[in-house]
């Protein structure tokens, strides 16, 4: 699923960006980036975390045409994205900067990822996937995170996907309760 992910990414980037010829990486933004793979300018979307949003939890069974499915797990992804210009760029920041700003305004437009770029499993998921640029990452420091992936520090967006997962195959519902009976009997008087 996650590379369904980031396929759906990258098809959103690609259509929507604005700025010819930048590739789409999903690479991490270690010191040897870019990888022969990738020609530059490039995004970078490093997926470093992935984890259950436990306030997202639902203990409700759906029921539906005879079947009850549990509620599909919620993961949070989350991502962070650095830009990267040509090396032969007169003014490397500036195009970088432009790129993430041109980006920003891209991830900004969408609370979600629009139907016509979702890819494999994420193709008609429910409840829809729900994005956002966040402030709160969970990276427990971003300059230790630059030094423990052996790379100089650069301008970078957090970005967050949560998806469902379906963890557990449908069952049968059961019979369907239609009647239900309750039975009174009176209350006898306590002897006086």
């Amino acid at each position: 699923m996650f590379q369904d992910l980031d396929a759906s990414l990258a098809a959103l980037v690609e259509a929507e960006l604005g700025i010819p010829d930048v590739a789409v990486s999903f690479v991490g933004p270690d010191n040897d980036f870019p990888p022969a793979s990738v020609a530059l300018p490039a995004i970078s979307f490093f997926l470093y975390d992935i984890r259950e949003d436990l306030d997202l939890r639902s203990g409700v069974w759906e029921i539906e045409d005879g079947q009850r499915r549990r509620p599909p797990a919620r993961v949070n992804c989350s991502y962070l994205i650095t830009a990267w210009p040509t090396a032969t760029a007169p003014n490397p920041a500036e195009d970088e900067h432009r790129m993430l700003g041109a980006l920003l305004k891209v991830l900004l437009r969408h609370r979600s990822i629009p139907a016509q770029y979702l890819r494999g499993e994420l193709i008609g998921q429910e409840p829809p996937m729900p994005t956002r640029i966040t402030a709160d990452n969970q990276l427990t420091s971003l300059g230790e995170f630059w030094q423990a992936m052996g790379g100089r520090p650069k301008a970078s967006l957090h970005y967050a996907i949560t998806l469902s997962f379906d963890v557990a195959a449908p069952a049968p519902a059961g019979p369907q309760v239609t009647t239900h009976t309750l039975n009174l009997r009176p209350n006898p008087t306590p002897a006086g």
